[in-house]
């Protein structure tokens, strides 16, 4: 490379994976081996893309725990081939228990959503953050400070992408198969580490509503 900061930066990624071929080789356990043959997390995970706010250090689990699915602002959006597929593959092969949408306060996409400008191509994603603000403008624009304003509409957008995850076929069907799966929508809080519960945990599709609940 020519760049000098650059050749730096991919050394540094090169001695990081040194570091830890190092401490898998050292572990006793036996977990690295067993991950070598397969996982069964109980966890799906799906979070938003920051670098600030990894899956497995939040809920202190261990590789092979948790499956992860991360985009910009933690959405759920039905049309996102990426996310069915996780899904998909979670629900139906791994067979997990729990479904976490975990947003963050804080989150530069949900502020963008609430900004007249233009980012680029992120701001036809930002729209489906913006129909969530649209649907509760009048609390939204109620609120004076903005860093309270953005947050709020942090938790809302979690709730709905929590409703959007168990509108989709997947969860549904797997409700109906009496598979045994919740829906969990929370929040962080970066500074503290604090994982928030919005108590906005489904189990089934009873309080969906009947245009969206399949029988």
């Amino acid at each position: 490379m020519e760049n000098k900061e650059l050749e730096l930066g991919f050394q540094k990624i090169l001695e990081g994976n040194k570091s830890w071929i190092e401490f898998v080789k050292n572990d006793t356990s036996g977990r690295f081996e067993q991950l070598a043959k397969g996982q069964s997390p109980e966890i799906l995970w799906i979070g938003c893309a920051d670098s600030r706010v990894p899956a497995n250090e939040i809920v202190g689990s261990k590789p092979g725990e948790v499956f992860v699915h991360r985009n910009i602002a933690n959405m759920c959006v039905h049309s996102d081939m990426s996310m069915l597929s996780v899904l998909d593959y979670a629900v139906n092969v791994l067979k997990v228990k729990h479904i976490v949408v975990a947003g963050h306060y804080g989150c530069g996409g949900v502020a963008a959503s609430l900004s007249r400008k233009q980012y680029g191509v992120i701001d036809n994603w930002l729209c489906h953050i913006k129909d969530v603000y649209r649907l509760h403008a009048n609390e939204i624009d109620g609120i004076t400070d903005h860093e309270e304003k953005v947050n709020r509409l942090i938790e809302l957008n979690v709730k709905e992408q929590v409703f959007n995850l168990c509108t989709t076929s997947i969860v549904q069907n797997a409700w109906k198969n009496n598979q045994p799966l919740a829906v969990h929508g929370m929040v962080i809080d970066i500074g503290s580490g604090k994982l928030q519960d919005l108590d906005n945990t489904f189990t089934s599709n009873e309080a969906l509503g009947k245009v969206f609940a399949f029988q």
